[in-house]
């Protein structure tokens, strides 16, 4: 019951935002009393957290699945930048928003757990490529993943990139444009001219 809470709060938040959805909706949706739903989760922050928490192990479950389809590093990167833009697109603008307003400390925590996870991921597809010869061999892996990582929070900071101005997922076609522009080698740019059009 706990999980079918959390996923049909994920739907409801990721549609309309976390703020305009109650626990009085929630109740409705799934035809249950607020009684009953308080025995699995007691507050809204904590249904937040654990919808937060849920979402994050899907999106790292999509990553490791693409990662472990064994593309080169330049597809593979491409691919996992392909599902991030959509992700994207099916969370509503205001998701990101409310958590950093009213919810701090799980905002904290995403970004915490995913830095980590992106962190690695990215970090190990840039010692692949390099090896595969397709990104520049003087690239350093660290570095370049904690640059990543950074401005992939920026992208969703409304106050460098207000979303009346930028769509999320042209930011994030840019951005993964720039990444692999920046690292490729001349094979690697080569092997990308093959691949652009899957952004």
């Amino acid at each position: 019951m706990e999980l079918k809470i959390v996923d049909i709060s994920k739907n409801l938040f990721m549609s309309y935002g976390l703020k305009s959805i109650s626990m009085d909706d929630i109740c409705k949706k799934m035809g249950i009393s607020k009684k009953t739903l308080y025995q699995y989760i007691p507050t809204k922050a904590k249904l937040v957290e654990k919808v937060i928490l849920y979402k994050i192990n899907e999106e790292q479950t999509e990553v490791n699945t693409i990662v472990n389809q064994k593309l080169d590093a330049v597809e593979e990167y491409i691919a996992i930048g392909r599902h991030i833009v959509q992700t994207l697109r099916e969370i509503k603008p205001t998701v990101i928003y409310d958590l950093q307003k009213y919810y701090p400390n799980e905002w904290q925590k995403l970004e915490t757990l995913q830095v980590e996870f992106m962190g690695d991921v990215i970090r190990n597809n840039i010692i692949r490529g390099k090896a595969e010869q397709l990104y520049r061999a003087n690239v350093d892996a660290e570095i370049i993943s904690k640059l990543y990582i950074s401005k992939s929070l920026a992208i969703v900071d409304e106050n460098i990139f207000p979303l009346q101005k930028y769509s999320k997922d042209e930011l994030f076609k840019e951005f993964v444009r720039y990444h692999i522009y920046g690292i490729a080698s001349s094979k690697g740019l080569k092997r990308l001219a093959q691949l652009v059009d899957q952004l």
